[in-house]
């Protein structure tokens, strides 16, 4: 299973991006999907995770207002508005789910490869 992300780049403050990410491959089933992000010198943090169905999401308080998560059909996107300097970071997709491995299930968290975004001010 792959988790391919795109739709990072460079954008003035107060500009949008949209994030996409999209899981291939060996899917039994997703339970949900989400983003975190880490800035250089700190720790990976949740920006946003929605449940497969869309039906519950949730945000980090500093993008409340900003960003805009939804899922479909094995992606899920990030629509991110308002972009301020401090969103600059890596920004990494995930999903949790259960993945066909040879002869069994697997249940985990898999990752995807990072995708920067730059706010300039």
């Amino acid at each position: 299973v792959q988790l391919q992300a795109s739709g990072g780049g460079l954008v003035q403050a107060g500009g949008s991006l949209r994030l996409s990410c999209a899981a291939s491959g060996s899917i039994f089933s997703i339970d949900a999907m989400g983003w975190y992000r880490q800035a250089p010198g700190k720790e990976r943090e949740l920006v946003a995770g929605v449940t497969r169905t869309g039906g519950s999401s949730n945000y980090a308080d500093s993008v409340k207002g900003r960003f805009t998560i939804s899922t479909a059909k094995n992606t899920v996107w990030l629509q991110m508005n308002s972009l301020k300097p401090e969103d600059t970071a890596v920004y990494y997709c995930y999903a949790d789910g259960t993945w066909y491995n040879v002869s069994h299930l697997l249940t985990s968290r898999l990752w995807g490869k990072g995708t920067q975004v730059t706010v300039s001010s």
